[in-house]
């Protein structure tokens, strides 16, 4: 079975930076999506509404919070709800709080100047009712368009994941222009000076594909010496394994948040079942 806490011991998340190191280590190197995709719903015998995003998405928190290093609630499939999913979010993330379970909006934020500053308020400042320990955010209006969220994150023992590398086709025609010096190398290299002194890993995490193959090593990325949280969605559904993982992240693997939605949200809406599938994840994936 997989790696979890014994019964009723709470994992206690006092902020992201200082769960960096062991987050990926305690239970598992294992974030679990929260997507809550109408045909999820549907499967799982609820509504396309409000009350049946919240009953999904409060179900996957108590399955697999012990299990998980982190949930990650996909911020789109809450918004498509309008306000009243924004207020299941809300909820939801303050039950990750409450539970001692990390969570990461996946919001992909970008922006410049105040509406970016704005953006990094909603989701990384203490008090805000979108608080969450991380965010993720798109680079791709220039790295520096991020200072608001890279500071706020740092100065609130918070963190960010940086879109890299990711793994659908469109990205490659962005990402990969440069060759050696390529974009996506460029934002892995800024992300490492923002990590630049930290005695672990950094607040300054970065997305890169699970699925993403040979590229790293093609365009000469060096995820570790970025000292650098990972996010590798794709595991599961998408097609990557655990041992692609191992091998695509080579010496950065244990740094490596494998992210699994699909494979495990299957399951629902039987707690039992998502405990298990959620504890399948953990037993494929390698030891770093």
């Amino acid at each position: 079975m997989g790696r979890v806490l014994p019964p009723g011991v709470r994992r206690e998340a006092p902020g992201f930076q200082p769960c960096l190191s062991t987050a990926p280590t305690l239970p598992g190197p294992l974030c679990a999506g929260i997507d809550p995709h109408p045909g999820l719903l549907a499967a799982w015998g609820l509504n396309d509404d409000a009350a049946g995003l919240e009953r999904f998405s409060l179900t996957v928190l108590e399955a697999v919070g012990e299990q998980a290093a982190a949930v990650k609630p996909q911020v789109a499939l809450f918004e498509r709800h309008g306000s009243a999913g924004m207020a299941v979010l809300e909820r939801l993330l303050a039950a990750c709080t409450e539970a001692g379970v990390l969570s990461i909006a996946d919001a992909k934020r970008g922006d410049i100047g105040s509406t970016m500053a704005a953006y990094a308020d909603a989701w990384l400042r203490d008090g805000s009712p979108l608080a969450a320990d991380s965010v993720t955010l798109s680079p791709y209006l220039g790295y520096e368009s991020l200072r608001p969220a890279l500071d706020l994150a740092a100065a609130t023992g918070r963190g960010v994941f940086v879109l890299g590398l990711t793994s659908n086709p469109e990205g490659a025609s962005v990402q990969h222009v440069g060759s050696d010096r390529s974009v996506a190398a460029r934002i892995v290299d800024a992300a490492a000076a923002e990590n630049a002194g930290a005695r672990t890993l950094g607040s300054t995490g970065l997305v890169i594909g699970a699925t993403v193959g040979s590229a790293l090593a093609d365009l000469r990325i060096d995820l570790a010496a970025a000292n650098a949280p990972i996010l590798a969605p794709g595991l599961g559904a998408q097609g990557a394994t655990g041992e692609d993982l191992r091998i695509t992240f080579g010496a950065a693997y244990a740094n490596v948040l494998a992210t699994s939605s699909r494979d495990i949200l299957k399951a629902g809406p039987d707690r039992s079942a998502l405990r298990e599938a959620a504890a399948r994840t953990l037993d494929g994936l390698p030891q770093p």
